[in-house]
């Protein structure tokens, strides 16, 4: 009877049913197990009014650097912009030529009160958050302001310039605390010649959402 085999010949290989799909990605041999950080953010109240008080020092041009405090309020008219009001007071001390001049008082006492209030328009940018240790993220930004209004000084009003910047944290829902920064301008002729005169303000503030 004639064969069917052949003693040489080798049996084909079946396909391994193991083998792997070149569209399958190779098996993870260590799945990674990251603990993930929880993270509270203060989200800013809906309401649009803030109100607070401020500490600072007031650098009046030719009389010195000074405490000074006031109040401000502000109305959030969008995310981006905000309009604010601010009155503060501080109380020049005495120039060079008076205190050279010994007995020579260019003021007297209640003249030297340096009372000042604006209106201002503020502008968010650069919004973010601060980290408090590992666990606490604060809202954050940066903002600009400008504005008008009138200094009582010298026995005279002058109408007033100021600009400035600003950064905001909200540690709770309902508070901020500001670091601002301001230059308030006006035209004066106390000395004897027409200048304009800086006056740069750095202060830090405290505010309520209402």
């Amino acid at each position: 009877m004639r064969s069917w085999f052949h003693h040489g010949s080798k049996p084909a290989a079946a396909p391994s049913a193991a083998a792997q799909s070149p569209d399958e990605a190779p098996p993870r041999v260590v799945e990674p197990e990251v603990a993930r950080r929880e993270i509270k953010v203060p989200k800013i109240r809906s309401s649009n009014i803030e109100l607070g008080l401020f500490y600072g020092e007031l650098s009046i041009e030719d009389f010195g650097a000074h405490p000074t405090s006031g109040f401000s309020l502000a109305y959030h008219i969008t995310e981006d912009f905000f309009f604010q009001a601010e009155a503060g007071r501080a109380k020049a001390g005495r120039t060079s030529f008076e205190v050279l001049g010994g007995n020579v008082q260019l003021l007297t006492d209640s003249e030297r009160q340096f009372t000042y209030y604006s209106l201002s328009l503020g502008y968010n940018f650069l919004p973010g958050e601060a980290f408090l240790g590992r666990g606490v993220a604060m809202t954050s930004a940066f903002y600009l302001l400008g504005g008008f209004g009138g200094t009582d000084f010298a026995g005279d009003t002058k109408f007033t310039v100021n600009f400035g910047a600003g950064y905001r944290v909200v540690p709770v829902d309902w508070m901020a605390v500001h670091v601002t920064v301001q230059d308030r301008v006006f035209q004066s002729s106390l000395l004897g010649t027409t200048k304009l005169t800086n006056n740069l303000e750095a202060r830090i503030g405290v505010t309520v959402f209402f």
